[in-house]
């Protein structure tokens, strides 16, 4: 199994016997506010989520989930080259895991594929990963009013991109 390790998280490739672990961070009504579908309600849903995961052609998709002290707590990746996107159970925010695991699978991207600029698509009203992306060297290039359907709400865009370089993705931190 291809593995991505960090000081402290483990990155791994799905499989289907995570689908309840899966299903735990996809139906934490506070980790799913800001993501492009409404939480997950039942298994149903987060199998299908699962299943094209798995299924993702590995020349357009580069996805993990995240593990925490065995448990698996999140996912990152480009879910297609070149979008990054990542969610975290809520229960783990604020220690830096977030950060651990995408500077990792960023700099995993950038040696995988010959792309120039890793994208992001950010609902503006969602601060706490702007500014997580900023930190990780992501600019604003672009915005979009609504975007995004989720449920019965109307959802608008923040483009961000990062640059690579050739040593690499630009980090910064502070």
């Amino acid at each position: 199994m291809e593995v991505v390790s960090t000081p402290r998280l483990r990155l791994r490739r799905a499989q289907p016997n995570d689908l309840n672990a899966l299903h735990r961070v996809m139906s934490d009504p506070v980790a799913m506010r800001y993501w492009s579908t409404p939480p997950h309600t039942t298994l149903d849903e987060t199998r299908q989520f699962l299943d094209h995961m798995i299924a993702a052609p590995a020349t357009e998709s580069d996805e993990f989930l995240i593990e925490y002290r065995g448990e698996v707590i999140g996912k990152a990746g480009c879910w297609r080259v070149p979008e990054i996107g990542f969610i975290l159970s809520s229960s783990y925010w604020g220690m830096g895991l977030a950060y651990e695991a995408l500077s990792a699978i960023l700099s995993r991207i950038h040696e995988r594929f010959a792309i120039s600029t890793i994208t992001a698509d950010v609902d503006p009203r969602n601060e706490r990963c702007l500014n997580l992306l900023k930190r990780l060297g992501f600019e604003e290039i672009g915005r979009a009013e609504r975007t995004w359907r989720v449920g019965a709400e109307w959802c608008d865009s923040v483009y961000l991109g990062h640059k690579m370089t050739t040593s690499g993705p630009v980090s910064h931190t502070g």
